[in-house]
Order: structure tokens, then C-alpha cells, then sequence
């Protein structure tokens, strides 16, 4: 016979009538030790890389992937426009790795009810923005078509003629604004102007940050304060194919700009900015989850094969007859520890089996349902996030099993101890 030991595992392991009363209970927690490890191991790969993948597209979502500024503003508010016209837009779009490139602008200013007034950054946006990420945050209300130009030609802005606008739910609460509201902006420079604006939506994203900051209306609007005509912005957003190519196609606009001496039409040095270099306190939150994940998945191997070792000893010490039989008609202490070994392999199967329906089964109950709930003020997210990857959900089962399997070579070893005539002694 080919493989002998697995001949002999596999009719071990099929007995029912097995009258041995210590290794049931000891197989049952081996194999429970295995199926719990690997449940809480996919749950905690499921909840990191939600997390990560929820966080980084709220952060991409109000800020893009790559930001394109005037080199003496980056990092400063972006205050200097930038000329952002049909044939840059072409170079940066043509950019290998870059995807969309759309213009913003940026502008303070103050809302002001009859009761209440708060200090809020102005984000405009032209026809060519992305705003999947928005209409997915908005609670109330819809998007207005954005646009980069005055929208009604001779028309002056008033309370008969508002500019569109899109705030925050925070901002709605404090300044008691829901949809369809008029509300008025009051404009700090050489001098204080004053624009009617009417709210079309309210959104939320749970990141306080921006919701606490950030308000949105066309990028005419936005121009119009800031004295800036034409194709001139605050810079452009680009998103990327490929997030984890990021940084080389941020490298490829570096050499653009700088090597090739890429200005545009009115002679600005433009720069690049990554979002991670963008909003660096996030990503490396996010990075220290990685760290917790390591952590755990090591505790639940432990957790494996002490149980698995435990199990395994019982169950030899509790063969010891029958392994003294097999010695005594001339089988080898390697052949019996491969027996052994495959048995191991049968519980361990057994337990990753369970554990993947117990654990997938959680992803997706909470996938489907939003059972656990958190607080988003102080996780960004009203309930837990978890992504389930079949890759990794592999990689953790080979990953359970090789080591379950390595781990207990060691303690197979004990059947070199023990010498048939004194097995017989055992029933």
C-alpha cells in the first residue's frame, strides 16, 4: 500500500464505535480550538480591511487620490490659482496610472442665519467633478448639476436668484438648515461681501473633519469670490487606477512637472500632493492597524495548536496498545508518527471547516444586516465594516493548517517512547 499511515488515520478516524472515552472530548476541543482561531482570524482580517477601505474612500472622497496645486501654495490652502484649461487637463488624464482629472476651488467664508452663524470652508466644483462619493453621503436633499460658469447670464445673485450649496449634517444641526433653505454667505477680504445661496442637499460622512468644514457649491461661486477668471482654480483632483500604485504615478506628475518644466498657460509651477501626505494622521492610524491584525492572528495559531498538541498527546498516550502492537509486527516510529500525524490533519480539517462557516458567516450576517453598531464620532463609521477577501481567506486557511501540522512533529516524537512489551500492559 502506497501511504499506509493515511490507510490507518483515516480508519481511526472513521470508527464510531470507538469505546475509548478521553480522546472524544479531546478531539472535540482540538477541533473547536481550530474553528474558533480561524472564525475570530477571518472576522479580524474582514473588520481591518473594512475599515481601511471605508476610511481611505471617505478621505478620497473629498480630496481625490492626487491633488494638483501652484507649487507656492502647496500645503498653504491653496490660495494662488493655477490655469487648469482643456489642454492640461488633457496631459494630466493622459498621465499613466491617472484616471480622471476634474478642477476645485477653495474659498472661506461665514454662513449666517437669523440665530446662529459659523465659519465653513467652500468647495467648488465644475460639471467634470466625480461626485459618486457624495451622492452615496447624502441624507436629505439631492446634488445640484455643478457648474463653472453663472448658470443664468445677467442674473444677479440674490435671494430671488441663489447659488446652490450642499452642507453637512453637523452644519444643518447647528445652524438649524434642512433642505430647500435659503441661507446667506458673508465673505471677509478687502471687503465684506455677501452671497444668497440655497441649500439643495445635506450629506454626511461620520469624519468629522470634513463635516465640521467642508460645504460644497459650483465652482463659478467659488471663483467668482476669489477674483479669479477664466480656466483658474484652486488646483485639480486626479484618481488613480490603482491606489496601491499611487505613490508611482504621483513620482510620474513629479517628473512631469519638474524635469520637463511642466507650467501652465499663465506660467505657474504646478506640484503634486498625495492624499496620504495630504491627511498623514489617518493613513498612519490606519497603518496601525496592521500591527493589531499580526497580533491577533498570532494569538489565535497559539491558540490552534496548544489545543491541536494537547489533543494529540492524549490521543497517543490513549493508543499507546496499538502502538505497541504496530512495533511489535515491525512498523517504524516514523511510520506510526505519520499515522498520527494524518490523523491530526483529518481534526484540523474538521475545525478549519467549521471555522470558515462560523466566521464567513459572521462577515456576511453583519455584511447584510449592520447588526454591530459603533459610535461615529469616534470611529468614523456607524457600524462595523467588513470586507471579505477569498484570497486571504485561503492564505489563512493553508497558513492554520501548515503550522497546526509543523507544531505537532514535536510532540509525534513520543512515540519513540514507548516500547511494546510494556504497552501490552495497557487496555
Amino acid at each position: 500500500m502506497k501511504n499506509f499511515p493515511l490507510f490507518i488515520a483515516r480508519r481511526i478516524y472513521g470508527q464510531t464505535d470507538d469505546h475509548k472515552k478521553v480522546s472524544r472530548p479531546a478531539i472535540a476541543i482540538a477541533t473547536a480550538g481550530v474553528a474558533i482561531g480561524l472564525a475570530v482570524m477571518i472576522v479580524t482580517v474582514a473588520v481591518v480591511l473594512g475599515f481601511k477601505h471605508t476610511i481611505r474612500d471617505k478621505v478620497v472622497g473629498f480630496g481625490s487620490h492626487i491633488q494638483v496645486l501652484n507649487v507656492r501654495t502647496a500645503g498653504m490652502q491653496g490660495t494662488l490659482p493655477i490655469c487648469v484649461d482643456d489642454s492640461l487637463r488633457q496631459a494630466l488624464e493622459g498621465t499613466p496610472g491617472v484616471r480622471h482629472a476634474a478642477r476645485f476651488t477653495m474659498t472661506q467664508g461665514i454662513l449666517k442665519t437669523d440665530d446662529n452663524f459659523l465659519g465653513v470652508m467652500f468647495k467648488g466644483i465644475g460639471p467634470e467633478y466625480d461626485t459618486a462619493f457624495l451622492a452615496e453621503s447624502m441624507v436629505e436633499g439631492q446634488l445640484p448639476p455643478f457648474a463653472d460658469k453663472n448658470p443664468r447670464p445677467g442674473e444677479a445673485n440674490s435671494k430671488d436668484n441663489p447659488y446652490p450649496i450642499v452642507i453637512s449634517q453637523t452644519m444643518a444641526s447647528k445652524l438649524k438648515l434642512k433642505s430647500g433653505d435659503a441661507v446667506y454667505a458673508y465673505f471677509i477680504g478687502d471687503h465684506v461681501s455677501r452671497l444668497a445661496f440655497q441649500v439643495t442637499g445635506v450629506y454626511q460622512t461620520n469624519m468629522k473633519r470634513f463635516d465640521d468644514l467642508f460645504c460644497i457649491t459650483d465652482l463659478y461661486v467659488a471663483n467668482r469670490r476669489n477674483g479669479w477668471k477664466g480656466d483658474q482654480c484652486s488646483g485639480a483632483e486626479l484618481l488613480v487606477d490603482d491606489f496601491d500604485q499611487l505613490e508611482h504615478t504621483d513620482q510620474r506628475l513629479y517628473t512631469m512637472f519638474s524635469e520637463k518644466g511642466r507650467l501652465d498657460s499663465e506660467g505657474n509651477t504646478l506640484s503634486s500632493m498625495t492624499i496620504e501626505q495630504a491627511y498623514p494622521t489617518v493613513f498612519q492610524w490606519l497603518d496601525l492597524l496592521d500591527i493589531n491584525v499580526w497580533i491577533i492572528l498570532g494569538l489565535m495559531v497559539a491558540l490552534a495548536g496548544f489545543t491541536m498538541i494537547s489533543g494529540l498527546l492524549i490521543i497517543i498516550l490513549e493508543r499507546t496498545q496499538m502502538i505497541g502492537v504496530l512495533k511489535a509486527v515491525g512498523a517504524r516510529n516514523s511510520l506510526i508518527r505519520h499515522t498520527f500525524l494524518w490523523f491530526a490533519v483529518f481534526i484540523i480539517g474538521r475545525g478549519l471547516l467549521w471555522g470558515n462557516i462560523i466566521g464567513i458567516g459572521i462577515v456576511l450576517l453583519q455584511q447584510a444586516t449592520g447588526l454591530v453598531r459603533l459610535d461615529p464620532q469616534t470611529y468614523y463609521v456607524s457600524q462595523v465594516p467588513m470586507e471579505l477577501n477569498l484570497l486571504l481567506v485561503l492564505l489563512l486557511n493553508a497558513g492554520t493548517l501548515l503550522i497546526s501540522v509543523l507544531v505537532l512533529v514535536g510532540p509525534s516524537y513520543l512515540v519513540s517512547r514507548i516500547h511494546p512489551a510494556r504497552s501490552m500492559r495497557y487496555e
